[in-house]
């Protein structure tokens, strides 16, 4: 694949199908009582997320983080999305069983749905938690369980996932203190503990800055769970350290943006937007960093330590470096 887009048009036709998800979906978070077949709507929704990863897994991480970044919708919304992305690409790297990877899917995008308005409350509320938001946050796995039963969903795996994916196992043999039919609900539950926690951490929020995609990677690695581990090395693994859509500072000083992943996780494509006075790069420059070693990426940026307007639709019709040649994954 040569070009990742064609036109302005065309970037925009794609980013919108990508806003329209995430507003649809935040739809149904937000007013599930008010949706029509709410069960057939999440199955939609899935079905969206899926046909747009697709196309091109790429093209589509890079949109969906700068519509993180920029979302007019809701933390909320913007989150579940974020998951629901990270668990489908999980689920293919761990070659899961069909009927699991529906329920984690289905479960990261429904797992807050009990406190959807308060969720995008905390997101742009500077002080900590009164004692009646806390009071919600602890009950809200359990509370958006019973919400979900009552608009139909039946799905066990998805349920008990959303139910335990807040509680914090310490043994990965669950065989002598768990009934048989919880352990695959349990497994799923710590794979989407963590991907909530590496989406929260990468969020801005009224309150702070999001972390980078890169320390948000290296906290998760610290975990003392072995399963959390093997999950944040697959989530490293799966969109790098730096994913397609996320900025970085090259040891000269230049801005980038990553626009592809290598098959090396930190070591993706990426197009020069900034130089190493802070001066815009027109038009921006193409650079493999896993074929050419200098310059290097030094550290990953938040979107927030990039203040000029970057033309994406241009950056993504520029396609790859020279001479490189990928698999498409």
């Amino acid at each position: 694949m040569n070009l990742l887009i064609k036109s302005e048009d065309e970037y925009e036709d794609l980013l919108g199908l990508w806003a329209d998800l995430e507003s649809g979906l935040g739809m149904v978070l937000g007013h599930p009582g008010c949706v029509p077949e709410f069960l057939q709507r999440i199955l939609q929704y899935d079905q969206w997320l899926q046909n747009l990863l697709e196309r091109d897994t790429d093209l589509g991480l890079y949109l969906l983080f700068q519509l993180t970044i920029h979302s007019p919708v809701g933390y909320s919304a913007s989150h579940a999305l974020v998951c629901a992305v990270l668990c489908h690409l999980i689920a293919l790297d761990f070659a899961m069983p069909q009927p699991d990877r529906d329920g984690l899917v289905h479960a990261a995008m429904t797992m807050n749905i009990a406190m959807t308005r308060l969720q995008d409350t905390l997101s742009t509320q500077r002080g900590r938690p009164t004692s009646a938001q806390q009071a919600a946050i602890k009950t809200h796995a359990a509370d958006s369980t019973r919400l979900l039963g009552r608009m139909g969903v039946s799905d066990a795996l998805w349920l008990n996932t959303i139910l335990l994916h807040h509680q914090d196992e310490k043994s990965d043999d669950l065989a002598d203190t768990v009934p048989a039919p919880l352990i695959s609900a349990h497994h799923l539950a710590r794979i989407l503990r963590t991907v909530d926690r590496y989406a929260a951490m990468i969020s801005p929020r009224q309150s702070r800055e999001g972390r980078s995609a890169a320390e948000s990677a290296r906290s998760i690695l610290r975990g003392n769970n072995p399963l959390d581990d093997d999950v944040g090395a697959a989530l490293v693994r799966i969109v790098g350290q730096c994913p397609p859509g996320t900025f970085v500072q090259l040891d000269d000083n230049q801005v980038a943006i990553v626009t592809r992943r290598s098959d090396r996780p930190n070591l993706p494509d990426v197009a020069i937007v900034m130089d190493g006075n802070g001066i815009q790069v027109k038009p921006p420059r193409l650079h493999a960093t896993a074929i050419h070693a200098h310059p290097a990426i030094r550290s990953a940026l938040t979107a927030a330590a990039v203040p000029e307007h970057i033309n994406h639709h241009l950056i993504l019709q520029l396609g790859q470096p020279p001479h490189v040649e990928r698999v498409v994954r």
